[in-house]
């Protein structure tokens, strides 16, 4: 399964609305956590079987929730048994489609 999961705090008190450290303590439990992984400016992304990412996202929330009184997870998940290497792989298989001569023409 894929997950692509965004947290972040609120109620943190900081001037700036800054919630870089927040995030910060969230994908340093994802990177140990040893799943495949890749975070953007907007989402990390993990791959793994359901109940080790799930735990994953749950310890990534746990994190974050100690700067601030509230938070908001966002998670969107591809589940499709029998596939692995998808992190990547979607995204190759994308880049080839745009590759294509005449990909998209009618």
């Amino acid at each position: 399964m894929l997950v692509a999961f965004s947290v972040a705090p609120s109620g943190t008190g900081r001037s700036d609305g800054s919630v870089h450290d927040a995030v910060a303590a969230a994908v340093r439990i994802v990177r140990e956590s040893g799943l495949p992984n890749r975070t953007t400016s907007m989402f990390t992304e993990l791959e793994g079987e359901w109940d080790e990412v799930f735990d994953v996202v749950r310890r990534a929330t746990e994190a974050v929730a100690e700067y601030g009184s509230r938070v908001s997870l966002v998670l969107k998940a591809d589940i499709r048994p029998g596939y692995s290497g998808e992190l990547d792989a979607k995204v190759e298989r994308l880049e080839a489609a745009i590759d294509e001569p005449g990909a998209g023409a009618e």
